[in-house]
């Protein structure tokens, strides 16, 4: 059985043991919360409608147990309602990070770290962020990645030895700024 409040979710194994699993906290920047809070609000009044209107116009065309257009518009809606409930729950579990208060001694979310792979001498530079805001493009990764969590509260000068999935690597941080 289990039992839904605010806060941390309970589960009960049976009327004398139980265990809390604290929600996942979510560390963003202010311009990532907002770019949250607009996919959200893009999903409940663009995108909810539209499917919506959709199944109405699939239920019209007649008998349902065979029309595949109502079908996939119900598992669209089903879809977009698990991504609404998602992001809803990253929103309320969000952490805004006040960015004033970073600092370059050691590694930490929202610093820019300069780094030399000492294996094959390639030097790479990216910003460290939450998970709802990694972008390899822009060069973001996310501090829970393998490289973000060895080099976490690491500094200038240490080297570090990464577990990844295509095997250990050496990094060397070259700098670390803002």
């Amino acid at each position: 059985m289990q039992k839904r409040t605010k806060g941390p979710k309970i589960h009960f194994w049976d009327s004398f043991n139980f265990f809390i699993v604290m929600p996942e906290l979510h560390y963003v920047t202010a311009e990532g919360y907002a770019k949250l809070k607009a996919e959200l609000e893009h999903m409940i009044s663009v995108e909810r409608p539209a499917i919506s209107k959709a199944i109405g116009e699939a239920r019209d065309k007649g008998d349902l147990s065979e029309n595949a257009e109502y079908d996939a518009a119900r598992e669209a809606q089903g879809l977009l309602e698990l991504k609404i409930s998602q992001l809803k729950e990253i929103i309320a579990n969000s952490r805004v990070i006040d960015e004033s208060k970073i600092n370059t001694d050691c590694v930490q979310i929202l610093n820019k770290v300069k780094v030399k792979n000492l294996g094959n001498n390639a030097v790479m530079q990216f910003t460290l962020v939450g998970e709802s805001e990694a972008n390899l493009k822009e060069n973001k990764i996310a501090a829970t990645t393998p490289i973000g969590k060895a080099l976490m509260g690491k500094k200038k000068g240490e080297v570090v030895e990464i577990t990844t999935p295509g095997g250990k690597m050496k990094m060397e941080i070259l700098d670390i700024t803002i």
